[in-house]
């Protein structure tokens, strides 16, 4: 009986084992997709972005702009480039209210839409700082990101409490952003990308927790449920890194002449 027990309990032991290492395969996987997503709408964006700033402007052998195309006439200068500075912000709300009712491929296809959606909004950015400049903040963007959503993955503190502060900051943000398009204050705006920098990187932190704290409870609801959360986890990190590597362009980048 004893011996009955003993070779019981280590089959229990071993396979309860074998659960957690399946368990932290799929977090793994799961994790490695929701990056892989975001990266790849970084992609989309960045390759959207300077195509449509290639077909914008004209620049003589220095690579100074001399001109405006008439697309670029169009996207800047006309009744146009309100709705390509609103039109992914109302995509992105659209999208988080409905993705539950999508499958996963049609999330997939609505995030690669708003991804380049993006691309166009963030095209202005290589008219008015340095390529140069642009380079250099995407990579200290992209350092920065990364150490800080490998802690928010590996810390032990729970983070939850912040959620809803940070929340309400990027609120706060949003507001404020939409009113200073219309002032036009240099020193709110300052105000703005410093207070987005602190937000959004504390945001990275605690997305990345939560995606790794929610990965159980949607890994019960099928491949589906798992792949649509995959895609929102992907939004949220994507557009933190976007909103951190704006901020951090518009304190620190170089401005053409």
């Amino acid at each position: 009986m004893a011996d009955y027990d003993t070779s019981r309990a280590y089959n229990v032991n071993a396979r309860a084992r074998t659960d957690a290492f399946a368990i932290d395969e799929g977090l793994r996987a799961y994790m490695i997709r929701v990056f892989n997503y975001m990266g790849i709408g970084l992609v989309v964006t960045g390759i959207m972005a300077y195509t449509i700033y290639s077909l914008s402007v004209v620049t003589n052998d220095a690579g100074q702009i001399t001109a405006l195309t008439p697309l670029g006439q169009v996207i800047f200068k006309s009744w146009v480039k309100w709705l390509v500075m609103f039109a992914p912000l109302l995509v992105v709300f659209a999208f988080a209210a409905s993705i539950n009712r999508m499958s996963s491929t049609t999330a997939q296809g609505v995030f690669w839409l708003f991804a380049a959606l993006m691309g166009l909004s963030l095209s202005s950015i290589f008219i008015a700082y340095t390529g140069n400049s642009i380079a250099r903040i995407f990579f200290i963007t992209a350092a920065t990101f990364g150490a800080v959503s490998f802690w928010g993955y590996t810390t032990k503190r729970d983070l939850t409490k912040f959620g809803s502060f940070l929340i309400m900051g990027v609120i706060g943000l949003v507001i404020a952003s939409v009113v200073n398009v219309f002032l036009g204050s240099s020193g709110m705006q300052f105000a703005i990308s410093v207070l987005a920098v602190l937000i959004f990187t504390g945001l990275t932190a605690y997305d990345t927790q939560q995606l790794k704290d929610n990965y159980y409870a949607q890994a019960q609801g099928g491949e589906e449920t798992l792949g649509r959360a995959a895609i929102l986890g992907a939004l949220s990190l994507y557009l933190n890194f976007i909103n951190i590597f704006v901020a951090l362009l518009s304190l620190f980048g170089d401005r053409r002449e």
